[in-house]
């Protein structure tokens, strides 16, 4: 994961603000559990940030991010920006757009619109790069792996307040 240390950097900064992340993925199809396992991963650490796994239906969660009034959204989620698997990148929400392809019916930009029409946050979309998205597969080892270091990082940069 070429990005590790770029990543840290960027979310260092957010240490002592209040961050909401949010895991979005279907566990049935492979790789696009990525989001959800994150989050399942970082509810078992110390972690400061708020978590949420929005499955398939981020749409659901958009008034309790609303209510929360994060300062900082983090979507974790696959997207095929068309890297080798399991690479990580952050993009900035007025960076995806109809090139960009999620698994999802709401789009990302979408989504993020609608929160940011009643609060003001910043919005930090990072996007997994999916081997495979089949239902009924298991999640490659690529992308696996990719979670594993993921959750060991935001874990790093949100540790929990003493």
């Amino acid at each position: 994961m070429a990005t590790n240390k770029q990543l840290i950097r960027r979310l260092s900064k957010l240490r002592d603000s209040t961050t909401l992340v949010i895991g979005i993925g279907n566990i049935l199809k492979g790789d696009d559990a990525a989001g959800p396992l994150v989050v399942e991963q970082l509810q078992s650490m110390a972690v400061s940030a708020e978590l949420i796994d929005a499955g398939t239906v981020p749409e659901n969660y958009i008034q309790t991010i609303i209510k929360k009034a994060p300062q900082n959204l983090i979507i974790i989620d696959v997207i095929d920006f068309e890297a080798p698997p399991g690479t990580i990148k952050v993009f900035d929400p007025e960076q995806l757009n109809s090139h960009v392809i999620s698994t999802h019916v709401l789009s990302p930009r979408l989504f993020i619109d609608m929160v940011r029409r009643d609060i003001s946050l910043d919005v930090y979309f990072v996007g997994i790069q999916p081997a495979q998205t089949q239902l009924g597969r298991p999640i490659s080892p690529q992308v696996s792996q990719t979670v594993q270091k993921l959750a060991q990082v935001l874990a790093e940069a949100f540790p929990l307040r003493k």
